[in-house]
């Protein structure tokens, strides 16, 4: 089994220097999270491409194959792939054996091809007897004869067969399926960006992971343990989708006694302004730290008072570092309509809002000299001091400390009928795509999305033992701690 890669545009455009070496960053990259998800394969550069070849015996092949696809689609860096089915070219007479070719155009598309229009697609490279033109008549007249329903559209058909001569090697594509596009990490320098959990932080530090920097997340935590359990989530998650071939850092400052001395000290109109300069001071601190080369936050302009210009001029002034905001220039809906196709905006749906700072009749142009004046009550040791006592560790380990952190919740291979149920906490397009059947059919299961689970699970008998699931486990477990710090004790995690 063998999949292409093709290289985002931006990539190929580059100089062969560095075309090369974004290449084999993207390699190793793809090597790596191949390696982690324990699949058995080579990567290989061949400067137009990238040849990915699973090792033979796959139980599964179909379901390595979707396993792979799912993994290839989150990997910045790839501009499209596809699967490649590779024959050797046969000539006879010196004239080229188009009709051995068939056999396998129909394996891979005849199913699709059904009472639809297509086009034959080809590309050669080398010196043939043929030219692309004869080889695409063939194939064409091959599908309308041996396929029902199907007719030729050059023009806009709903399937391209695509087949790639390369000297003496046939490839024919399968379906060509999108990439991230972007660069691969770590092309780019690090940065460190200010995640709340909500859909405008998640949405800043995808783009900014997509187009190949580092990111580390920075989290001011004004909601206690329940508010950084949910962001932890909302990381983890980013990392695992699209970052997983490089460690990230999760820094968590509890920024409850700045807040604290804002409310009681700052004029009311100012507050919003105030807390933005300070979390940029502290997140400069951090910045520091890590030797990261920006701050990227998810404000975008006009959505709330202290994002006017003039508000974020005056914002910026409070540190030293480039601040950038990737978001800056988007609506609110298209915000969201990203968080949806990344999957971050059910954990969004469900983190809380901690406004900690609310200013009755905020500002939208705050004067410099009454920030400073505002500034100059305040400590200019606590920043200092809640940033050496943040908490720092690693985001790949999210999963396990949550595994380990939850004690006295148990883990159970069988659920008893009538002790039990399980709540499958699976988004709604992953419960439909593999749905879950409990072996005994006496065992009621629910579906409850994750980001459901808080506020149902109040509405749940608490005589029963509620089973949480999810298909790598990691989910159910930082679910059940979260519902364990709420006072919930009839939970447990269900690892069939």
């Amino acid at each position: 089994m063998k999949f292409i890669v093709r290289l985002h545009a931006e990539i190929t455009i580059k100089s062969k220097g560095v075309r090369m070496r974004y290449g084999k960053v993207l390699v190793n990259n793809l090597k790596s999270i191949l390696r982690r998800n324990q699949l058995d394969a080579k990567v290989i550069w061949c400067w137009d491409r990238i040849e990915i070849v699973v090792a033979e015996g796959v139980a599964d092949e179909q379901a390595a194959a979707e396993h792979i696809s799912q993994l290839l689609q989150c990997v910045p860096g790839i501009a499209w792939f596809s699967r490649s089915y590779e024959l050797p070219l046969s000539e006879a007479d010196g004239q080229a054996d188009f009709a051995a070719m068939v056999p396998t155009v129909l394996q891979v598309w005849g199913q699709e091809l059904a009472h639809k229009s297509f086009a034959v697609r080809v590309k050669r490279k080398g010196t043939h007897s043929f030219r692309s033109i004869d080889l695409e008549r063939y194939i064409g007249g091959a599908v309308l004869q041996q396929v029902a329903g199907t007719k030729v559209n050059l023009g806009r058909p709903d399937i391209d067969v695509r087949i790639e001569v390369d000297q003496d090697i046939v490839r024919i594509f399968g379906t060509k399926q999108p990439g991230l596009g972007g660069f691969p990490l770590p092309t780019q320098e690090t940065v460190l960006s200010l995640l709340s959990g909500g859909f405008d932080s998640s949405v800043a530090s995808f783009q900014l992971l997509r187009r190949g920097a580092r990111v580390h997340f920075c989290f001011f935590n004004l909601g206690g343990a329940q508010h950084e359990t949910g962001v932890r989530q909302t990381a983890y998650y980013l990392w695992q989708k699209y970052a997983s071939s490089h460690p990230l850092k999760f820094i968590s400052i509890d920024f409850a006694p700045v807040v604290e001395e804002i409310l009681t000290k700052v004029d009311n109109g100012l507050m919003g302004v105030v807390l933005k300069r300070q979390m940029l001071r502290a997140a400069e601190l951090v910045a520091d730290k890590l030797n990261t080369a920006a701050i990227v936050t998810g404000e975008a302009l006009g959505q709330v008072s202290s994002q006017t210009l003039s508000n974020l001029s005056v914002i910026d002034e409070a540190t030293q570092k480039l601040v950038l905001r990737p978001l800056i220039t988007m609506d609110k809906q298209e915000i969201i309509n990203i968080a949806q196709q990344i999957g971050t905006a059910d954990f969004a749906k469900s983190m809380p809002e901690y406004c900690g700072v609310i200013s009755n009749k905020p500002t939208v142009k705050a004067q410099r000299d009454a920030l400073l004046a505002a500034e100059a009550e305040l400590n200019p040791e606590l920043i200092q001091q809640v940033v050496r006592q943040s908490g720092v560790l690693d985001v790949s380990t999210i999963g396990e400390q949550a595994a380990a952190a939850v004690t006295a919740v148990a883990s159970l291979t069988v659920a008893a009928a009538g002790q039990c149920e399980i709540i499958d906490i699976r988004a709604a397009d992953e419960a439909e795509l593999k749905p879950f059947v409990a072996t005994d059919a006496s065992i009621t299961v629910r579906h409850i999305p994750f980001f459901k689970l808080a506020t149902k699970f109040a509405e749940l008998d608490p005589d029963i033992t509620y089973l949480l699931y999810c298909e790598k486990g990691v989910m159910s477990q930082l679910q059940a701690l979260y519902l364990q710090e709420q006072g919930y004790q009839n939970v447990a995690i269900y690892k069939p």
